[in-house]
C-alpha cells in the first residue's frame, strides 16, 4: 500500500537548474563505486567507518533494494545526486532523508555526502534546495533536522544557505570514523521555509 505521502519508488525524480535527484539503480554501480573509492580519504573524517568490502556489487544491490523498499513504505528516501551535461548523468554525491516520523512529530533527518572532485562548487547547496520542497510539499512534513561536525564549515554553509538555523549541540552524537563525535544541530521548519520563500518571491532577500 502506498500512503498519500509516498510515491512509486522507481519514478521519484527531483530536478533543479543543474542537478537531479533520484533513487539509486543497479546501473549506477560503476559510477558509485568509482566516486566513493576515489573520495574515500576525503569522506573518512565525516562518515561512519567503511572499507573496500562495503563497495562490493552485492552490497550495492542490497542498498538499491532497501532504498526502494523504504521509499515505497514512506520511511526513508536515499537519493543519488546527478549533474546533467549533454544528456549524460554524472554522479556527484547523495542525499538521504531518514527516520521519517509522523503523528505528532512530523519530521525527518537530512544527511548528505559529496564526491571530492565536486565539493566546494555549490552543488550540495542546490541539492538540498531541491529536496526541501519535496519534504514540505510532497511528504507534508513539518521539520527537517540536520547535524554536522563542529569543524565542518562547508556543511554549515550548505544548511544556512537553505534557511536552517542552529538549534543545539549534542555531545557524542554520532559514530564517525569509529569514534563518537560531537555535532552541531540545525533545523528548518515549514513556517520558516514558507516565509523565506515568500520573501524571495517578493524580492525582499537575495
Amino acid at each position: 500500500m502506498l500512503w498519500p505521502w509516498s510515491s512509486p519508488a522507481p519514478f521519484i525524480t527531483l530536478r533543479g537548474p543543474r542537478l537531479s535527484l533520484r533513487l539509486p539503480q543497479m546501473h549506477d554501480y560503476a559510477q558509485w563505486y568509482a566516486l566513493r573509492r576515489a573520495s574515500q580519504d576525503f569522506l573518512r573524517p565525516f562518515e561512519p567507518r567503511w572499507t573496500e568490502l562495503d563497495l562490493q556489487r552485492r552490497v550495492f544491490a542490497m542498498r538499491v533494494r532497501r532504498a526502494r523498499e523504504e521509499a515505497e513504505e514512506g520511511t526513508d528516501y536515499t537519493f543519488f545526486l546527478f549533474r546533467g551535461e549533454n544528456g549524460v548523468e554524472t554522479l556527484v554525491g547523495g542525499i538521504t532523508l531518514s527516520n521519517i516520523r509522523r503523528r505528532a512529530a512530523q519530521f525527518v533527518s537530512l544527511g548528505y555526502w559529496m564526491g571530492q572532485n565536486y565539493a566546494g562548487k555549490g552543488m550540495m547547496t542546490e541539492g538540498v534546495a531541491i529536496v526541501v520542497p519535496f519534504v514540505f510539499e510532497t511528504l507534508d512534513l513539518h521539520r527537517i533536522h540536520a547535524a554536522f561536525l563542529p569543524t565542518n564549515a562547508a556543511s554549515r554553509r550548505v544548511l544556512e544557505k537553505n534557511g536552517f538555523v542552529e538549534e543545539g549541540f549534542a555531545k557524542s552524537y554520532l559514530q564517525i570514523n569509529g569514534r563518537w563525535e560531537d555535532h552541531v544541530l540545525m533545523g528548518l521548519n515549514r513556517e520558516r521555509w514558507e516565509t523565506s520563500r515568500f520573501a524571495q518571491r517578493q524580492g525582499w532577500v537575495a
